[in-house]
């Protein structure tokens, strides 16, 4: 995880927040469950494409992305998930998978499920 850039930009909004520790884990799930946090408490970021363009929808970790629900919202021809290769160059300060919820860091619209 970018803990630097995320750091900062938190610390300019003067944001509180705590950083926790956790076991390394595959999926969002699994960090939950090590950290002792219910599933729908932790959010998890999926990199996707939108008509074209990277985006990044962000859900709790329990929960699977609806692309079909997420084309009618967004009014897209197309939503779909990004492959990795598409989007590794765009967190040069994130291992693939850690990447943080805010997309706007890295230039991307960022999709919110109204359940967080």
């Amino acid at each position: 995880m970018p803990l630097q850039t995320l750091k900062n930009f938190l610390d300019e909004k003067n944001v509180k927040y705590a950083a926790i520790q956790h076991s390394s884990a595959y999926t969002a799930q699994e960090i939950a469950a090590s950290a002792h946090i219910p599933g729908k408490e932790l959010a998890k970021t999926v990199i996707i494409k939108v008509d074209g363009k990277m985006g990044m929808a962000v859900l709790p970790a329990s929960y699977k992305v609806s692309f079909d629900q997420l084309k009618n919202a967004l009014n897209a021809e197309e939503v779909r998930l990004a492959y990795e290769q598409e989007f590794m160059d765009t967190f040069p300060d994130c291992d693939v998978g850690a990447m943080p919820p805010f997309g706007n860091l890295y230039g991307m619209d960022v999709y919110v499920a109204e359940s967080l």
